[in-house]
């Protein structure tokens, strides 16, 4: 997979890249040759992504444990990312994923997710844009999610991110064009990430997953690497403002 699309020298930034869905995502990018700056929290993760990186490639890959939360931590971060040389790609991925009937969040659990969720995204796409719009050319990433089709309930503040997500994609699609970037949405079905383990009966819910998608195995992190490795790459320049739904034929559009 990694052949097939053109990310060679492309410098990443990447958030939650040492998770679930996006440790197999950071391996392929580093295997076709992308320099990828993951932004994760999770210090077991970030070690086992590390652990897991091919040693021709360890020196591509730099590793920012940081907290999305932290707006002044993040900006400065940021700013020196961008300062060497322009960042050529953004995956806004990273998620906060509570679970809880919406009259028991807080004002400022809601907030939070939104920050994560959102307000980080913006931040990094902020940091970005002038590198790519100096160099006429980007690809900005926006990870979506399934559940905005409405079939899951206890989750409003994720789902209210989720969309927001969506509209920054075409409202960024159609106001960055004029400048070679692109900006897409991938929205990941049901994945058996550490997310599955708000559902207190992980078989029965593994059963329903399959009787509802036209593809009858679970997804796994490399289907998410693939759709990436493509948006991302020289070849999908002509791709924008779209969300690509990588869920087995669970959703249709």
């Amino acid at each position: 997979m990694s052949a097939r699309f053109d990310v060679a020298n492309r410098k990443v930034l990447y958030t939650g890249g040492a998770g679930g869905l996006g440790t197999e995502t950071t391996l392929a990018l580093l295997a076709a040759g992308a320099e990828v700056h993951v932004l994760d929290f999770d210090a077991e993760k970030i070690a086992t992504l590390e652990s897991r990186a091919p040693e021709g490639s360890i020196h591509r890959l730099h590793l920012h444990r940081i907290d999305l939360l932290d707006k002044p931590s993040l900006a400065g971060l940021l700013e020196r990312l961008a300062a060497d040389r322009p960042i050529d790609v953004v995956i806004n991925n990273a998620a906060s994923y509570p679970s809880k009937p919406f009259e028991d969040y807080s004002d400022a659990e809601l907030a939070a997710v939104h920050g994560v969720n959102v307000e980080a995204a913006q931040l990094c796409t902020r940091a970005a844009l002038p590198g790519m719009r100096a160099q006429n050319w980007g690809r900005i990433l926006n990870v979506t999610s399934i559940t905005l089709s409405g079939q899951w309930e206890n989750l409003v503040p994720y789902v209210q991110s989720k969309g927001a997500l969506l509209g920054l994609t075409r409202a960024w699609a159609r106001e960055f064009g004029k400048w070679g970037v692109t900006v897409n949405a991938i929205s990941p079905g049901a994945f058996p990430t550490d997310a599955e383990k708000i559902h207190p009966d992980p078989e029965g819910y593994n059963a329903m997953v399959l009787d509802r998608q036209a593809v009858k195995r679970r997804g796994n992190p490399m289907d998410i690497a693939a759709a990436v490795m493509f948006l991302a790459s020289e070849e999908a320049g002509f791709i924008t403002g779209q969300s690509l739904a990588v869920n087995g034929g669970w959703v249709m559009e």
